[in-house]
């Protein structure tokens, strides 16, 4: 038997930890619902998860009516939904001076708007079938920043934010939210990031290694590490658990760079 047999997930991010988590799922049973805005990612997925429940479809999750359009087909064609992963996300960069505002609004509508969005949607669905567990994807930049990050590091202080605040509210539902916060994970985000702090010019793969010696365990993380505990937090193992903002980030946070 499967971990997630009858299970039904909703998972936004058609690449990366979003993907990555949408495959352990579909792996352990579950009939799984991904989303994505980029039609050439979402076909990458598609690829990936053949063979397996897991169907992609394209979502602009910063709006409120693809959303909720999205959300209830996929509840009605499943009968329900027990699990919400939300992992879509974008990486801008400037600082108050240089941030253009529509860079800025866009930034919170992806990382930190479409989070609720989807829980609202979700909710009397997941409510209905007796409670279900939530999960946000931060960052650690959530919790301490580099340079030029203001947009992207608001989001995800937000996230932090709105995953308490939802937590605390929908514990009488039987509905658990809990948000987890990668370090450097080897994703196509992590590889644009690369691009913009090393330079076009610079190995790519030279750069990851150097984020890689910035975390005390020597490395940037995996997809797959970063999907176990999302899973984790949504199974039944884990149902004390609420409210909280869980690391994996190879003790970045924990280390004082000095």
């Amino acid at each position: 038997m499967n971990e997630f047999d009858g299970k039904v997930a909703l998972v936004t991010g058609s690449s990366g930890i979003g993907l990555g988590a949408a495959l352990h799922f579909a792996r352990e049973g579950a009939r799984v619902y991904l989303c994505g805005i980029d039609e050439a990612v979402n076909a990458v997925a598609r690829q990936e998860a053949k063979g397996l429940p897991l169907e992609v479809s394209r979502v602009d999750v910063s709006d409120a009516g693809q959303v909720e359009e999205w959300v209830e087909a996929c509840a009605i064609e499943a009968g329900g939904i027990d699990i919400l992963v939300n992992a879509a996300a974008i990486q801008t960069y400037g600082d108050a001076a240089t941030t253009d505002p529509a860079d800025f609004a866009r930034t919170i509508a992806v990382n930190l708007t479409s989070c609720y969005l989807t829980t609202h949607f979700a909710y009397r669905h997941l409510k209905a079938r007796g409670g279900g567990a939530v999960v946000h994807v931060s960052s650690v930049q959530g919790h301490a920043n580099q340079n030029n990050v203001l947009a992207y590091a608001t989001s995800k202080g937000g996230v932090h934010a709105m995953t308490r605040a939802m937590a605390v509210d929908a514990a009488r539902d039987g509905i658990r939210v809990n948000s987890v916060s990668p370090g450097s994970v080897r994703t196509p985000m992590l590889e644009y990031s690369a691009r913009q702090i090393a330079g076009e010019d610079a190995s790519i793969e030279q750069a990851i290694a150097d984020f890689g010696r910035a975390h005390p365990i020597g490395r940037v993380g995996t997809v797959v590490e970063t999907s176990a505990l999302i899973a984790f937090l949504c199974s039944d193992k884990a149902g004390f658990c609420t409210g909280g903002d869980y690391l994996v980030d190879g003790g970045l946070t924990a280390h004082l760079g000095v």
